[in-house]
């Protein structure tokens, strides 16, 4: 049997950068952006956030002041993802270009820029492995509530979290309001499904779509900073985020375009993606295991099966996704 106690928490934080990814590429589609380059830009917020933490704890001998510790990187990872999405619009929304292609190619050149950038660190600091800890760091952005650890299994499973988890279930919230009861959220999802009426309504199209895809990718760079800084204990390595971001992707599919599921959603694909961790051990098992870690991809694949069949309309996506606008052609 599974310790849920145990399991449970693990699957929140590998959740954690899922949601800010799926909740980040929400925002983006419903202007009617289809960003491919999450993974990328998730990867270039996670090295962002790590460059500014190596410089900042190379540069101070003593103790970490506390603020500049947490939002050195923050604020390092934030503009990071944001230049990432203010050049894809660019090349989407004022070039227009094709939006899979150049999501596609954000995708290599985010994952190439943090490789790149990583390595460099670690010859910097002359690790004697291909990685890089910052756990001074990673030490504040881990930090529970004092009191966790005083409250049984309540406290391990609602309570044992760093601030940018809890940060993370705000901004889904937040956004699921903002989509449906703000004048800016009615904006938003009438650029997103047909642009051509949105601009004949004196909406303007083409800030909606920059802002949107760039907000979007400032979340989704959170959740790469994430990652690294709480889950991974601050320790950087080349590939190591691994596939989430095109999970975060599937999750907005899964969960219909709407920020409060993709919660919940997240913590389930978070459970899936370590589950076999958690199961028995020995040699009659590990063919076992093997087909555990394929439990991500065969749901994401299920997913989509299913979400080619709903015939309700509340369920689509935006009518307009991926699609670029040509004001001359209205």
């Amino acid at each position: 049997m599974i310790n849920l106690v145990a399991f449970i928490p693990r699957a929140v934080q590998q959740g954690i950068p899922l949601l800010l990814g799926s909740t980040g590429e929400t925002i983006t589609e419903k202007s009617g952006n289809l960003n491919l380059g999450i993974p990328g830009i998730m990867y270039v917020g996670a090295i962002s956030g790590v460059i500014g933490s190596f410089f900042y704890e190379q540069s101070t001998t003593g103790a970490l002041n506390g603020f500049l510790a947490i939002m050195i990187p923050l604020l390092c990872s934030l503009v990071g993802s944001a230049l990432m999405g203010l050049l894809y619009c660019f090349l989407t929304v004022s070039l227009r270009a094709n939006q899979n292609v150049i999501g596609l190619a954000m995708t290599t050149f985010g994952v190439g820029i943090g490789n790149f950038f990583g390595g460099s660190l670690i010859k910097l600091a002359n690790a004697d492995v291909p990685s890089i800890a910052l756990s001074r760091t990673s030490a504040y952005f881990s930090k529970v509530l004092p009191w966790a650890s005083s409250t049984g299994w309540f406290g391990k499973i609602f309570l044992s979290y760093g601030f940018l988890a809890y940060l993370a279930i705000i901004i889904s919230l937040y956004a699921s309001y903002l989509f449906k009861h703000t004048r800016v959220g009615l904006h938003l999802r009438a650029v997103g499904e047909n642009p051509a009426t949105a601009d004949a309504a004196g909406i303007n199209v083409t800030l909606y779509k920059y802002v949107a895809t760039i907000v979007g990718s400032m979340i989704a760079g959170l959740g790469g900073l994430y990652y690294v800084m709480d889950y991974a204990c601050g320790v950087w390595s080349n590939d190591a985020f691994g596939d989430r971001g095109w999970l975060a992707i599937a999750l907005v599919i899964f969960t219909i375009w709407k920020p409060d599921i993709g919660i919940l959603s997240s913590f389930l694909f978070g459970g899936l993606y370590i589950l076999y961790l958690y199961l028995p051990t020995g040699m009659d098992h590990m063919e076992l295991k093997e087909l555990y870690k394929m439990l991500p991809y065969i749901v994401t694949l299920i997913v989509l099966v299913f979400t080619s069949m709903r015939n309700k309309r509340e369920n689509q996506p935006p009518e307009s996704l991926g699609t670029n606008y040509f004001r001359e052609e209205r």
